[in-house]
C-alpha cells in the first residue's frame, strides 16, 4: 500500500532566522548547517516559504549537537523578531496593545505554522491572561526546543511591540525540569513550574493593557482586514472532512474521541454533522480511521518516536493494539513500514 503524503504541519522558513542566529552566537557554523538541509538564501528568501515539521526538528536536532547546548531553544526565542512570522507577526507588531498583539499572534497561527498537534491560544480572565502553546509530548532532549523557543519567542516579541522588556508573572512547562533549568529563570525573569498541564506563560493585566508606541490605527486596520482574508483563503475550501481531520490530531492523545465530541467542537448538532458527512459521501468512523492510518504512516515515516508513543497520540489502548490495526491498514509491521521507508528516502 502507497504511503499517504500526510504532513505533520509546517511552519515559516523564517523561523531558521532564530536557530541560525543562536548558532552563530554559540561560535559555529550556521551556514553549513543551513546548507545541509537545503536552506540556502534563495530558499529563505520565499515569500511563502515552508519548512516541514520533522525536517525543522532535524534541524534543531542538529543545531543542539553542532552548539553542545541543550538550552539552544531558549536563545532561539531571544535572538528572533517579530517580523519573522510574517503578516501575522508585521500585523502583531501595529497592533495598539499587547492584549491585542497575543490575541493577534495565536488567532493568525495559521499564516506562519500549522501542526497536527494543535493550535496555540489566548486564555483571558479578571487577571490576566495565559498565552498558550500546545502539547508536543512525548518529550526528549530534542523536541523540548520547541516549547522553549516559542515561549521565549512570544516574550521576545511582545517586548518588541511594547518597545521595552515585559513582564511575565509565570510560566509553566509541560515536561520535567531539564539540566538546564536555571536557564528559564534568567530568560523569562519569573517563577517557572516544570511538569505543568500546559506550556504556557502568564500576563497580568497592566502588562497586557501596555501600549503599542508603533501602533498607527489606519495602518493597524488595514493589516488586520490583510490577515482576515489571507487566513480565510486558507480555510474556506476546507471539506467538512478536512475540518474534522484537523480537529482529531490534538483530540486523539491518548483516547479515541467520539461523534458528539466533534460535533461540539464543530458547533453543530449530532444529526447534522451525521447528514453534512452523508453528503459528502463518508462517515465519522471512516474518517477516524483514516486519520489515524495516515498520521500513523507519517509519524512512522518522518519521525524517531517510538511505536508505543505513537500508539498513544493516535489513541489506541495499548501499542499492540496499534500494532495490529497498522498491519491491516499497510501489510506491513509498523517496523518494517519504517525500515522500508529509510531504504527508499
Amino acid at each position: 500500500m502507497k504511503a499517504q503524503r500526510v504532513r505533520l504541519g509546517e511552519l515559516s522558513v523564517a523561523f531558521v532566522h532564530g536557530l541560525s542566529e543562536a548558532v552563530r552566537e554559540a561560535e559555529r557554523d550556521a551556514g553549513s548547517l543551513l546548507e545541509q538541509f537545503g536552506l540556502d538564501a534563495a530558499r529563505l528568501a520565499q515569500p511563502n516559504g515552508r519548512l516541514s515539521i520533522p525536517r525543522y526538528m532535524r534541524l534543531g536536532h542538529a543545531a543542539i549537537q553542532l552548539t553542545g547546548n541543550p538550552a539552544l531553544g531558549l536563545d532561539m526565542g531571544r535572538l528572533s523578531h517579530i517580523g519573522q512570522l510574517g503578516l501575522a507577526g508585521v500585523t502583531a507588531a501595529q497592533a495598539p496593545t499587547l492584549r491585542e498583539a497575543a490575541r493577534t499572534l495565536t488567532r493568525f497561527e495559521l499564516l506562519y505554522a500549522s501542526n497536527y498537534r494543535g493550535q496555540s491560544s489566548f486564555h483571558e480572565d479578571s487577571k490576566g491572561a495565559w498565552l498558550r502553546f500546545y502539547s508536543i509530548s512525548p518529550y526528549n532532549a530534542y523536541n523540548r526546543f520547541v516549547v522553549d523557543s516559542v515561549l521565549a519567542g512570544w516574550h521576545r516579541h511582545l517586548s518588541q511591540v511594547a518597545g521595552q522588556k515585559v513582564t511575565v508573572e509565570k510560566v509553566e512547562i509541560e515536561f520535567p525540569a531539564p539540566v538546564y533549568a536555571e536557564r528559564y529563570s534568567e530568560a523569562f525573569g519569573c517563577p517557572v513550574e516544570f511538569g505543568a498541564a500546559a506550556n504556557q506563560l502568564r500576563l497580568s493585566q497592566p502588562t497586557l493593557a501596555l501600549r503599542g508606541p508603533e501602533h498607527c490605527p489606519s495602518t493597524w486596520q488595514q493589516l488586520v482586514a490583510l490577515c482576515e482574508r489571507e487566513f480565510e483563503q486558507l480555510t474556506r475550501t476546507r471539506s467538512l472532512r478536512e475540518r474534522i481531520t484537523r480537529l482529531l490530531g490534538p483530540l486523539l492523545h491518548g483516547r479515541e474521541p467520539d461523534l458528539e465530541e466533534v460535533a461540539t467542537r464543530l458547533q453543530l448538532p449530532v444529526w447534522t454533522l451525521r447528514r453534512k458527512l452523508a453528503e459528502e459521501g463518508t462517515q465519522y468512523r471512516a474518517i477516524l480511521n483514516d486519520t489515524r492510518r495516515d498520521l500513523a504512516m507519517a509519524y512512522i515515516r518522518d519521525t524517531e518516536l517510538a511505536f508505543g508513543e505513537i500508539a498513544y497520540l493516535l489513541g489506541f489502548a495499548s501499542a499492540e493494539a496499534f500494532q495490529r490495526a497498522f498491519k491491516r491498514w499497510s501489510g506491513q509491521t509498523p517496523g518494517e513500514f519504517r525500515r522500508s521507508q529509510r531504504l527508499q528516502a
